[in-house]
């Protein structure tokens, strides 16, 4: 109301003083006085409001610009919120595009074509390392504008740069990565980024046609925007292809991973249908060997005992030299053949398992003497010396399984007589004992000494031909034939396999020693007996079976008591297996 009079009053004095050009009257003049004093006055009290009023003006106007200023801030944030928005739902968009196949070459492929429906680019290309780890090949492209397969060297300073960052960086138009496009014309120079690409440890997944990497290697994409609009890329666009080159990185890894799995599985399958078809031969062949073992054990066994028995009887009538030469000669040949089914058999047996020691006392004297008996008749005709040493200390009775025990023994004598064409054959038995084992125990062996049981040593020596050093290894393998033997019958059969297989069996070890060609040579053997110390009360069999257990036990040489050197005739026996 104060500033309208002012106004009013001002304007009245100014229509006033149009009156004082021309004459007036006195009247006028002090109307014109009163006047210009109220205008006057007004105005003093006009301004002194003022002095009030304008700094409420002030402070109105500042507040109405802080407003302005949050409101447009609020206005940025909410754009910048729906930009987060829009790219998260980019993001979640080509994420299942891309996540929504496990073939990788449709994963790239996937991800150039989203990432051009999205962003609106010109051209879009992955550039993947080539198999020598040298060169960046371009692998992919959006538009197929350039030739796939051209490249550029990995140790360029634009490629190092890339591999360094972490976020999508922006290329010059000229630089050979960019080279995605055909550029012809006049044209405004495209704005381009390229995004490294991990490559998530692709030396441990050894895909088909992907080259063997190191742990840490990387794909370079590089995206083009039109070159016609002068588009410029902006910040929530980068972010996007940098999660966008992180997800198809962690799609890559799992494609990979499924890749190497399908792979294991198809392996896996094909070694179990291997297996399967093994184990059907191997029952195939189980079989078999049980009807051979069969046939061998009921056929030819009882024909061979009826051909026996048989020529026994021939041989107790008269006969004329030469019919009973040819008798003889069939009866020898019958119980050599015997003799091979027997050693089949139990070969057959020791490698199923189904073979079990019959432990039980035995005369172990008597044993040794029978073996004597039995060979004695060979070797008086090849004019041998045969002697057996029995140490004071060995016992006379046992418990094992005389049977393997007397064939084992006859095997590895019969062997040495029929390698020695002149000189002697002593066998030497005694009890191994824990004092001087080192002396001559083999390294592989180590006997324990336990309650009840006592280790027969019985060593075999000859003066025949010999074994070379390198064929001892071969002497107790099946059908295993002596190269550098100088005699006429290489040791080759199953008698000394046997022989192995049957110490194991009784807890013990059996090694040959010789010191070459026309040396002689040298057959040692422990197993494992019980002790009988009353042979005339029922004794339960002894556990034997299986290897003797590591320790430390000592053994001694035996030390000669008494020779045995009595000529005894033969005996027609199934132990003249070697002879």
């Amino acid at each position: 109301m104060q500033f309208g009079s002012f106004i009013i009053l001002c304007g009245l004095t100014h229509f006033i003083s149009l009156w004082t050009f021309t004459v007036h009257s006195k009247a006028v003049a002090v109307v014109m006085t009163i006047a210009k004093m109220a205008c006057a006055f007004v105005s003093c009290i006009t301004a002194l409001m003022l002095v009030h009023i304008i700094p409420d003006l002030l402070s109105v106007k500042t507040r109405e610009l802080f407003l302005k200023n949050r409101a447009d801030e609020l206005d940025r944030e909410m754009g910048l919120i729906l930009t987060q928005e829009e790219t998260g739902r980019h993001v979640r968009m080509l994420t299942h595009e891309i996540r929504s196949t496990l073939d990788r070459h449709t994963i790239l492929k996937t991800t150039l074509v989203e990432l051009g429906r999205t962003l609106g680019l010109e051209e879009c290309a992955l550039w993947m390392p080539s198999r020598t780890g040298l060169n960046l090949e371009l692998s992919y492209t959006l538009n197929n504008q350039i030739q796939i397969g051209s490249s550029v060297p990995i140790n360029l300073p634009i490629v190092t740069d890339v591999f360094n960052s972490a976020q999508a960086m922006r290329l010059p138009y000229n630089c050979p990565l960019a080279r995605i496009r055909l550029l012809v014309g006049r044209y405004v120079p495209p704005d381009i980024v390229a995004v490294r690409v991990p490559l998530l440890h692709l030396s441990n997944f050894q895909i088909n046609d992907w080259p063997e990497l190191p742990a840490k290697s990387y794909a370079v994409m590089v995206l083009m925007l039109p070159t016609d609009g002068g588009r410029k890329w902006r910040d929530h666009e980068l972010e996007l292809i940098d999660v966008v080159a992180d997800q198809v990185a962690v799609a890559l890894s799992h494609a990979a991973i499924l890749e190497d799995s399908m792979r294991a599985r198809n392996q896996l399958m094909e070694q179990n249908v291997a297996l399967d078809s093994a184990r059907r031969e191997a029952e195939k062949a189980i079989h078999a060997r049980n009807d051979f073992r069969a046939v061998m054990n009921h056929e030819m066994r009882t024909l061979m005992h009826a051909i026996i028995a048989l020529s026994s009887l021939l041989l107790e009538t008269d006969l004329t030299p030469e019919q009973r030469v040819m008798i003889e000669t069939v009866l020898k040949s019958s119980n050599l053949l015997t003799t091979l089914v027997d050693d089949v058999l139990d070969l057959s047996r020791l490698e199923d398992g189904s073979l079990e020691l019959d432990n039980g006392p035995f005369n172990l004297q008597i044993v040794l003497r029978e073996v004597i008996k039995l060979i004695k008749p060979v070797a008086s005709c090849k004019k041998l010396s045969m002697t057996l040493i029995m140490a004071p200390e060995l016992p006379t009775y046992a418990v094992g399984d005389e049977k393997r025990l007397m064939q084992t023994i006859l095997n590895i004598v019969g062997n040495a007589v029929k390698f020695t064409k002149e000189g002697y054959v002593s066998i030497i038995a005694s009890v191994a004992k824990p004092e001087s084992l080192s002396d001559w125990r083999p390294p592989e062996f180590y006997p324990v000494s336990t309650d009840g049981h006592f280790y027969l040593r019985v060593q075999v020596n000859d003066s025949g031909c010999g074994v070379p050093p390198q064929d001892i290894p071969l002497l107790f393998t099946k059908f295993a034939q002596s190269r550098g033997s100088s005699c006429q019958t290489p040791r080759a059969g199953l008698g000394l396999a046997i022989c192995r297989r049957f110490v194991n069996l009784m807890g013990g070890h059996i090694w040959l020693d010789s010191e070459g060609l026309d040396k002689g040579s040298t057959v040692t053997f422990l197993v494992k007996l019980g002790i009988c110390n009353n042979p005339g009360s029922p004794i339960h069999p002894v556990a034997l079976k299986g290897r003797a257990s590591h320790g430390s036990a000592d053994l001694t040489g035996p030390k000669p008591l008494f020779r045995d050197n009595d000529q005894i005739a033969s005996t027609k026996s199934r132990y003249q297996r070697s002879v």
